[in-house]
Parts: structure tokens; C-alpha cells; sequence
């Protein structure tokens, strides 16, 4: 708690006013600080699924595709293959001159020995048996090619 006193008037006299007491504001106000976090919250939620994005491959179309049964291997091959030779072995960006290494310790305790090929409608069908190649190599007995209806994005 402070006291102020007034020491003189504007004549120059020092009379004495009464004492004035004022209190100090201790505390802070949490609203305004509350009102930005929701609002930060709100943006974060917004823009978070927009910026987790995958690999953009443009399938082929076929007419006659089925959905798949049941989660398998699947092997990506993007359009930038033929520059960096990188292939995505589900989420994972690997050299395709270790797919088959990988493969083989995938396919270690898997009976069906099936894996399905993801590739760019941009690649040249030589681009498709170098993998199909390594995948083979890696003991997968069956490669299935996952394309997508023509409506479909």
C-alpha cells in the first residue's frame, strides 16, 4: 500500500491535502493471454493436416481395379526414380540397390511372399523391371501393380 501527499499548490503554498491511499494491481489478467493460445490452437489444428503431406505419384488407370484385402508391402516408384533412384518401401525412402536387401528381411516371416508395386504413370516400363528385378531378388514371389479407376484422384 502506498501513501502519496500533495506538497504545494499551484501558488506555491505547501498546504496539505488529505492523504490519498492507492492499492498496486498484483495481478495479471490471464483472459487476453487465454483468448490468443485458442486462437493459436485453432490455427495450429487448421494448417497441421495440410503440412503433412506424401509423395505425389500419378497411377496409371485401369479400368478393372480392386480394392486391397489386407495390408501388404507396398513399394513406391515416383517420377524422380530415374534422377535419384530412390524408391519408398511403405514410408520409408530407401536406394533401390538395397530394395531387395530389405525386402528379404521383410518378407523373412511372411508366407505369401507378396508385395504390390505403386508406380508413376510417367516411367518407362524398364524403370517398372529394374524394381520388379530387386523385388524378385529379395524373394517376393508374386508383384502386384495398384493403379486406380479413371474417376478417381
Amino acid at each position: 500500500m502506498k501513501v502519496h501527499t500533495s506538497g504545494t499548490d499551484g501558488n506555491g503554498q505547501g498546504r496539505r491535502r488529505g492523504r490519498r491511499v492507492t492499492t498496486s494491481l498484483a495481478e495479471i489478467n490471464v483472459v487476453p493471454l487465454v483468448d490468443v493460445m485458442l486462437v493459436l490452437l485453432i490455427i495450429f489444428m487448421v494448417t497441421a493436416p495440410m503440412l503433412q503431406r506424401g509423395l505425389d505419384v500419378n497411377l496409371p488407370v485401369a479400368r478393372r481395379s480392386q480394392q486391397l484385402a489386407e495390408e501388404r508391402v507396398v513399394v513406391t516408384v515416383p517420377l524422380s526414380f530415374r534422377q535419384d533412384r530412390l524408391v519408398l518401401l511403405d514410408d520409408e525412402a530407401i536406394r533401390v540397390e538395397i530394395l531387395h536387401e530389405r525386402i528379404r528381411q521383410l518378407m523373412r516371416d511372411d508366407p505369401d511372399k507378396q508385395a504390390f508395386l505403386r508406380a508413376d504413370g510417367g516411367l518407362t516400363v524398364q524403370d517398372w523391371m529394374d524394381v520388379m528385378d530387386r523385388l524378385k531378388e529379395g524373394g517376393v514371389e508374386k508383384v502386384g501393380v495398384l493403379s486406380k479407376l479413371p474417376g478417381e484422384r
